[in-house]
């Protein structure tokens, strides 16, 4: 299946260019009379196909389109990331600039939409604002029901280019101060910290969020990212889809893990408090957050990649205490548990010391992934079946209706 190019000479996202992962290839439901099987939370249950992602659990490899994802964090930039997502394939130069102007030049909300951003009351939830504005941004474009792959292509553009925006109009709302317009001059990553901030960032602190970004932009079919599949699925629109996905991304089993560990971070306040407040927590038998991963049975393989950078921005901004921290709060868990840290545990220091505030987390995880999630979209309108599993009922049988009268 195929589209036509973009005006600006963007090739058009391309799904059959890269050849399925034999492991992602497996049967379809049973036949119609056979016995069904319940698995609870579908924990190993194939429901989709994907070339954009593979988990490896137990090797603990993650890889965005076949490419290791350290290989990404350590050598390339978000915008090409989107790029290798939306695509298939790593960029030319002149594509990859190409790329980036046309993503910058989405980075505005509409005028329109300013209006409602500012009624929101200051003390909800930033991952409420972001939700209902997400939505919102649909009724301003007059494309919005539009379901085709190139209407699909433009919406991906639109929603990936203005979450910062939206994240940080809201952040600097809630202060009282004017949001701050982006500069397409910038990268994604210090326009977002610019537009937060009102200061262009240090380039550690640009690289860091940049890796952030790109580490966190697809993990397979995560639950925010079936929500989205499930949604496109139904033929319903992009803008639809995304807003379910960050609805779903919302809860504290999936996206505000990172903001539960820094809240536990500051609670616990210094290196020396550390052991005592885990084991404290691990004779209650409570969840130490930022620890273990449904599918990794080692170490989540971008953990690994962000101990490293946060090491290097707590050291060079001389914030060396949440460092300090987290590592006895890790030694702890790996003695007492043998239970390693997944990629929200050392992020959360790396977002904090970037100035994001700790209930703003989950927004710029959400500004992460919505790049796979538009990518998802686009792979489900390609190929689409209506997603529709079954349910097991465990409700009564053979009840009547009782007339109200006669009911005691």
């Amino acid at each position: 299946m195929g589209c036509p190019e973009f005006a600006c000479g963007i090739p058009c996202f391309a799904y059959n260019s890269v050849p399925m992962p034999p492991q992602a290839k497996t049967s379809s439901s049973d036949p119609a009379g056979s016995e069904s099987h319940f698995v609870k939370g579908l924990q190993g249950v194939v429901a989709s196909q994907t070339s954009l992602s593979l988990v490896d659990g137990e090797a603990s490899k993650l890889y965005y389109r076949g490419i290791p994802i350290e290989e990404l964090a350590q050598q390339s930039s978000f915008e090409e990331v989107i790029f290798l997502l939306w695509n298939g394939r790593l960029p030319l130069k002149p594509e990859l600039s190409s790329f980036k102007s046309k993503l910058a030049s989405y980075e505005n909300i509409p005028e329109e939409a300013s209006p409602i951003l500012k009624a929101f009351p200051k003390n909800v939830h930033p991952m409420a604002a972001l939700r209902t504005l997400v939505s919102a941004l649909g009724l301003f474009d007059p494309t919005s029901e539009k379901i085709d792959l190139a209407s699909t292509q433009l919406h991906a553009f639109r929603l990936t280019a203005s979450l910062p925006t939206i994240i940080s109009a809201f952040y600097r709302l809630r202060q009282g101060k004017i949001p701050i317009s982006p500069d397409p001059k910038l990268s994604f990553a210090a326009n977002f910290l610019s537009m937060m901030h009102g200061k262009a960032p240090l380039p550690e602190m640009e690289r860091a969020l940049d890796a952030y970004l790109i580490l966190l932009a697809d993990h397979g079919l995560n639950a925010s990212t079936f929500a989205a599949r499930v949604t496109a699925s139904t033929q319903s629109d992009t803008y639809s889809a995304v807003t379910s996905a960050i609805g779903t991304l919302k809860g504290d089993l999936h996206g505000s893990a990172n903001q539960r560990a820094m809240e536990m971070i500051l609670e616990i306040g210094q290196p020396e408090k550390a052991e005592g407040y885990v084991r404290n927590l691990l004779a209650q038998k409570k969840k130490v957050m930022g620890f273990g991963h449904r599918i990794y049975k080692k170490e989540d393989p971008r953990a690994t990649v962000f101990r490293g950078i946060a090491r290097k921005l707590c050291e060079r901004t001389g914030e060396t205490k949440w460092l300090a921290i987290s590592e006895r709060v890790e030694k702890v868990m790996l003695e007492e548990k043998g239970i390693p840290c997944n990629v929200d545990f050392f992020s959360a220091s790396v977002l904090y010391i970037l100035g994001f505030p700790v209930d703003f987390f989950t927004t710029v995880f959400a500004a992460s992934r919505v790049a796979g999630w538009t990518a998802h979209v686009l792979e489900q309108r390609a190929d689409n079946r209506l997603i529709r599993p079954e349910a097991d009922y465990t409700g009564p049988r053979g009840r009547r209706f009782i007339p109200i009268e006669q009911r005691k």
